[in-house]
């Protein structure tokens, strides 16, 4: 059986109209928006061989039809009409972003959010494991006679701190002096290295400062083993519950449960495509069977990428969350690359 032009059509307006309305489309809503005149026998045929096909269902309680996932795969393929954004939505954008751009990490673990008030739908952002980031300086400041600030700055330019006591007092004074040791001996190393290194100074530094040289060295460590771990962050799962596929609460509760407790196997992209969408049954977790997940990568630098990822039903508007999603991407490359934010010009050259 042939998939005509006319039949495309048709299956573009089921799920355009699907999409808006959530109802399964009739043939009168067909034949309104179809150019020309066509019976509704004929629209009637066309559906049913669409059926046939495997691009459309038709609900048991209703004489409408609704897209099958291989109707969405064919619509996202082929039949979608491009997304153009609005002034409106690049201004949502850059102005979400705008506000984080002075704290990196405080970007990468809110875009989930950003990115999920952005485009209405449930979010997650990954940033893959780094093993071969070290610690390029070390800074300690004096608070009080028992307290000090650590400062780390990690090889790819984050800068964390961590307020730490001591049980003994210390002298603030010698603090540059602790500093400077810790830059000479615990700088652009593993972690493994740094335990190995404190462990031939134990003879060299007196006991209580070498107490506070093993809390800035276990802290240093802690950091280095976060940044070889992946990172997940989820954000809007709640959005969920606004669609009509998610009125049964248990159904909501799964997928909402999956995305909090289970973050670490969200899809990610397969090959360099920097756009990837999954469509119900071609997600491999069974929670995600009956969800579309539209996934994007950007650039964080130093060789790492990321990627945001969008989670809703397969009913989604996937030309406005490509779109945006897109441009989210988009913004955020730029912005770890570069202090500037793309213009609604860039994107559509």
């Amino acid at each position: 059986m042939e998939l005509t032009a006319r039949k495309k059509q048709i299956l573009k307006i089921v799920v355009d109209s699907y999409v808006a309305t959530a109802e399964p489309v009739g043939s009168k809503v067909i034949a309104e928006k179809m150019p020309g005149k066509i019976s509704s026998a004929t629209i009637r045929n066309e559906l049913a061989d669409l059926v046939e096909m495997g691009y459309l269902e038709q609900p048991h309680t209703s004489a409408g039809r609704i897209p099958s996932p291989q109707g969405y795969r064919l619509y996202v393929n082929e039949l979608m009409e491009q997304h153009t954004l609005s002034a409106e939505e690049t201004a949502s954008i850059n102005a979400a972003l705008t506000d984080k751009m002075a704290h990196t990490d405080q970007v990468i673990s809110q875009a989930g959010q950003m990115v999920s008030r952005v485009v209405g739908y449930p979010a997650y952002t990954m940033t893959e494991g780094r093993s071969d980031v070290s610690v390029r300086r070390f800074e300690l400041i004096g608070v009080d006679e028992r307290s000090f600030i650590a400062v780390v700055m990690l090889s790819d330019s984050r800068v964390k701190s961590q307020l730490l006591g001591m049980q003994l007092p210390v002298e603030s004074a010698k603090l540059p002096e602790m500093s400077h040791l810790l830059n000479t001996h615990f700088t652009a190393i593993s972690a493994q290295e740094i335990s190995t290194r404190l462990m031939s100074l134990s003879d060299q530094v007196d006991g209580n400062w070498f107490l506070l040289l093993n809390q800035v060295c276990d802290y240093a460590c802690e950091l280095l083993r976060q940044a070889s771990h992946q990172s997940v962050f989820t954000g809007g799962a709640s959005q969920l519950l606004k669609f009509p596929e998610y009125r049964d609460v248990d159904k909501a509760h799964d997928l909402m449960s999956f995305m909090v407790d289970n973050k670490e196997n969200l899809p990610v992209p397969v090959g360099d495509s920097p756009m990837q969408i999954l469509i119900g049954p071609e997600n491999v977790n069974d929670a995600l069977k009956e969800s579309s997940v539209v996934i994007a990568s950007y650039d964080i630098g130093d060789n790492m990428r990321g990627l945001v990822g969008v989670v809703g039903p397969t009913r989604m508007d996937y030309a406005t969350v490509a779109a945006r999603l897109s441009y989210f991407a988009e913004s955020l490359s730029r912005m770890f690359g570069k202090p500037q934010l793309p213009t609604k010009e860039d994107t559509q050259q």
